[in-house]
């Protein structure tokens, strides 16, 4: 398929996005990167008006519902800031090995650039309906379970399965619905 498979059309829909971590090295599973990309979400609510509805953080990948206005370039833009952040801990923590595989998995049209972080794309699938909507925050939340890591959604630290029980998370979110 091509780079333009999936695309943000309508603001006042919700999207599910996934951003995968290059070679789906396992980075996202390092509490200081984690944060990174906790942090970005929490800008990108504040300061980029972003709803979070739901989200995961897995070891090499993340999802989550997002809306607003402008979501491509927003994101974009946030996958490019936390890429700079992610090297920058791996670098100081002497993670050379994964350095080396970002450097050598590159892309080889991502010039001007030594490492590559994510996949590209968010792979952004529109939210039509509220079953919909309920059935992707469903699979954002099982996700750890499934990969037999929790035995509960809401025992994942790095997720908002909480919120959705009615206790608060590591960060923000908008229950959907609530």
């Amino acid at each position: 398929m091509g780079r333009t498979r999936y695309k943000f059309y309508e603001k006042h829909y919700p999207y599910f996005i996934t951003s995968t971590i290059l070679e789906e090295l396992p980075i996202l599973s390092k509490p200081q990167i984690a944060q990174i990309v906790l942090d970005q979400l929490v800008y990108l609510q504040q300061r980029r008006e972003v709803t979070l509805y739901a989200y995961i953080l897995m070891g090499n990948h993340f999802h989550a519902i997002v809306q607003g206005e402008e979501l491509a370039k927003k994101l974009r833009l946030g996958k490019s800031y936390t890429a700079r952040q992610i090297l920058d801990v791996l670098k100081q923590n002497g993670h050379t090995h994964w350095l080396e595989k970002l450097k050598w998995n590159k892309r080889s049209h991502k010039i001007g650039r030594t490492f590559q972080v994510w996949q590209e794309g968010l792979h952004p699938k529109q939210l039509t309906n509220m079953k919909m909507v309920n059935q992707k925050i469903e699979y954002i939340h099982v996700n750890p379970v499934r990969a037999g890591f929790v035995k509960e959604p809401a025992h994942w630290r790095y997720s908002s399965a909480c919120d959705y029980l009615g206790v608060q998370g590591l960060i923000p979110v908008t229950v959907f619905g609530g």
